[in-house]
């Protein structure tokens, strides 16, 4: 496969999946919590740099689109972790989210409290036993050596 395909197979895996984040979010009704926008963030980067690359821009790009695809599997096991209990995640979005401990009965009967806080350590879709926090982290392992794989090819002169 020529350096050219595996730019144009990661930009389009980076694409495919920021679709597929949207998708469920707007048609499927899945809220993003905040770690998932996170992971959306790399991917649009991702799909920036192939779009340049593919443009004939200097070869060292790839290596921010290998970073990038990085960037979002990182995170993507750091959010399967808190899902999993392996660590803690964020305070803002997870265990009791909101301190209520520390709330008063005004701050707790106000109407001026966040509503639809989505809980970042809480699974709300899963498929052969991951999260999509999980199929991102894996997916995007399969992105970052697709971008390493077209870093290191070298094109053949005719």
């Amino acid at each position: 496969m020529s350096r050219r395909s595996l730019i144009a197979l990661a930009t389009l895996g980076s694409a495919a999946l920021l679709l597929g984040a949207f998708a469920f979010q707007h048609l499927g009704g899945y809220a993003p919590c905040k770690l998932c926008l996170w992971q959306r963030w790399p991917h649009a980067a991702a799909v920036v740099v192939g779009l340049v690359l593919l443009t004939g821009a200097p070869r060292g790009l790839i290596w921010l689109g290998a970073a990038a695809a990085a960037v979002t599997a990182g995170l993507g096991i750091y959010h399967a972790g808190v899902e999993w209990g392996f660590w803690p995640g964020p305070s803002s979005c997870t265990g009791g989210g909101l301190d209520l401990g520390g709330m008063s009965g005004g701050d707790l009967l106000s109407m001026d409290a966040p509503s639809g806080l989505v809980m970042c350590d809480a699974v709300v879709w899963s498929l052969a036993g991951l999260s999509m926090a999980g199929w991102n982290a894996l997916l995007s392992l399969v992105l970052v050596a697709l971008w390493v794989l077209a870093a290191r090819r070298r094109e053949r002169r005719v």
